[in-house]
């Protein structure tokens, strides 16, 4: 198990074999077993509630509350796994241009800071846990049971972030004296939980000297904690940092942050979140893509350019389930670069270009984790959503496929005589993952299924098909896929449950409403605003990953948005859109590093490739963000 480079036990306590050792695997193990224990149950449920719902017309008794702390615990446990394995969503933008010696030092200040924070959080939950909570029972288990994983899954997280600092001898001093540092500073939670509200005076007066502190220190300490960000600190602990400081040196509770980390995750609206991801895992980690691509090409080589359509149809139904570009790039990068340049012989540097650049074009498609997300975040209708992606996405989609048209013309690509019995054949063996989205979007569509319902359907069924039918995924390998999918599950959740806390903070502030003020009275133009909008999304696109810039970007731009009347389904477009693009922007592009260490081509090399497909895309997000109908026309009719 990956568990950084440092720990506080040294030498032969851990030796191999040794009590601790075999401790340590232990509970390693059983966060994880525990983790996929609760994703699996979290996908049952559902369709237990759908089935129960649709032929016995009642339910499962307390399957909402059961289904939402599920989503607690496993939001915890992935975020307590995530940690171990040092894969949290952050930007690190100054580790990306620095030396080794920089990178060592960043890596032990990133790390302390994020095991105070932790902490803090740690501590909060007890006082949330005792006060906060109403005392109510989740079918047969009180909430307090479930809400338990807060303060041991952050205090898990804090001694992780301090082990993961490496140091070693006297130099332990800092991480301990860090974990020593958090607990003094969450003194105002830790005495409302011994005393409640009912406070002795010393205790109360010394509580009055920490809001004091806190508030003459907000301003140096926020711009510690967003140089951090720059410097590789996980999002969740940034956001959670801020939350904490700033609403503390308001005269806030701490414990209220905490309060909305379980309200985060104790939310039916992103159940369908972990779903998804696991849905896009099964797919990625069988040979379902194996079989797509046989099946399209079967299909479409006949035409002149018909492997292009293959690929990006391809390209685009995975991302629509992985919700991450990355994940097709690193899944379908190879089998489709063989084929299209040596097979059919396209020029390298084309097939880089294109693979490269359709591997995002699926978010735009139901049931897109991103498109759930955003409607999540500025609680905007999800159906509406999907429906305002279909039409950008086709179009993208269309301007992708005439352009690689056009190239395999000029190119003189040969094409392929079509045989109608092998096309039958890779269309038999393709038919169960062809079938997938049909069954979930006309399920979701036509109202017979919820969206958390179509995913633990997806769930269930992609399961069947890649383990049982077509066994390309051993009993032994499921855990691994489990594996695999948790960081995403851990890093998406952290954001989301400390994004919350902060954002609340700051529209309580009025700092959003006061700055769409300020931009109405300073541009006049709605067409002006959203050309400073588009360039703002690609500066976004190319420092975050997508989850992130979601839950931390979108609900400050808002209100900007409401201001100058931009419909919050096309903002949503808008917004995907965007970031697709700053995804293949230089300089630091996400997709552009992800190929590059996939195709084993220079980085400039790729940028190079990419630069053709990059203004085609271009074009269609200013088509997509000056016409607002085309993301808006589909939600009339529904």
């Amino acid at each position: 198990m990956a568990d950084g480079q440092g720990t506080l036990f040294q030498g032969s306590l851990i030796s191999q074999g040794s009590p601790i050792s075999r401790l340590k695997s232990f509970l390693y193990q059983l966060e994880e077993v525990l983790c996929i224990i609760s994703i699996s149950l979290m996908a049952l449920l559902p369709v237990a509630e759908a089935v129960a719902r649709i032929f016995f017309r009642t339910g499962v008794p307390a399957s909402s509350g059961f289904m939402t702390h599920l989503l607690l615990l496993s939001g915890l446990l992935a975020g307590m796994i995530t940690t171990r394995n040092n894969d949290h969503l952050s930007i690190a933008l100054v580790q990306n241009f620095s030396g080794d010696t920089v990178k060592q030092r960043l890596k032990i200040l990133t790390n302390l800071i994020s095991a105070f924070v932790a902490t803090v959080i740690a501590w909060s939950s007890f006082s949330f846990i005792k006060i906060g909570l109403q005392g109510r029972i989740i079918g047969f288990i009180p909430d307090r049971v479930f809400a338990l994983i807060l303060p041991i899954g952050y205090g898990v997280i804090a001694i992780r972030f301090a082990r993961r600092t490496g140091l070693a001898g006297w130099k332990l001093l800092f991480p301990i004296l860090t974990i020593l540092l958090g607990t003094a500073a969450s003194f105002p939670v830790i005495a409302k939980f011994i005393w409640g509200f009912d406070l002795p005076d010393a205790v109360f007066d010394a509580c009055e000297a920490f809001y004091t502190i806190a508030y003459y220190s907000k301003i140096p300490l926020t711009v510690l904690l967003l140089l951090a960000a720059i410097g590789g600190t996980p999002l969740f602990v940034i956001m959670g940092g801020l939350a904490l400081l700033l609403l503390f040196a308001a005269g806030g509770e701490m414990d209220s942050v905490t309060a909305d980390i379980y309200s985060s995750l104790t939310s039916n609206n992103i159940i369908a979140i972990p779903l998804f991801t696991m849905v896009g895992f099964f797919l990625s980690e069988s040979k379902a893509g194996e079989r797509l691509v046989h099946m399209f090409r079967s299909l479409f080589s006949w035409i002149p350019g018909g492997m292009i359509i293959a690929t990006v149809i391809i390209c685009a139904f995975f991302t629509s389930f992985t919700g991450a570009s990355g994940v097709t790039i690193l899944a379908l990068g190879g089998i489709l670069f063989t084929i299209l340049s040596d097979h059919i012989k396209y020029p390298k540097k084309f097939s880089i270009g294109l693979l490269t650049s359709v591997g995002s074009i699926g978010l735009l498609f139901p049931p897109s984790l991103p498109l759930i997300l955003i409607g999540a975040t500025i609680q905007t209708n999800i159906f509406h959503l999907f429906l305002g992606g279909i039409i950008p996405g086709l179009i993208l989609i269309a301007a992708m496929i005439i352009f690689g048209i056009i190239a395999s013309i000029r190119i003189k690509i040969p094409v392929e005589k079509f045989e109608g019995r092998k096309a039958l054949s890779a269309l038999k063996e393709s038919a169960f993952e062809i079938l997938l989205p049909v069954l979930l979007i006309s399920s979701y569509f036509t109202g017979l299924l919820s969206l958390v319902e179509i995913g633990g359907a997806g769930a269930l069924y992609i399961f069947i098909v890649e383990v049982l039918i077509h066994r390309d995924i051993k009993f032994t390998e499921i855990k691994q896929v489990f594996i695999k999918a948790i960081p995403i599950i851990g890093g998406v959740l952290s954001i989301l449950a400390l994004s919350r806390a902060l954002s609340y903070y700051i529209v309580d502030t009025q700092a959003p409403a006061n700055l769409a003020r300020w931009m109405q009275d300073a541009i006049s133009s709605k067409f002006v605003f959203l050309l400073i909008l588009n360039l703002a999304l690609l500066v976004v696109g190319c420092l975050m990953d997508i989850f992130s810039a979601i839950l931390i970007v979108l609900p400050l731009i808002l209100p900007l948005s409401q201001a100058y009347g931009i419909d919050p389904v096309h903002l949503g477009i808008i917004f995907i859109t965007n970031l697709e693009l700053g995804f293949l922007t230089p300089p630091v592009g996400l997709n552009l590093f992800l190929a590059s260490y996939r195709f084993k081509k220079p980085f400039v090399e790729i940028c190079r490739y990419v630069f053709p497909f990059l203004i085609i895309q271009l074009v269609v997000v200013l088509l997509v963000t000056y016409l607002p109908w085309l993301s808006t026309y589909l939600t009339r009719f529904f």
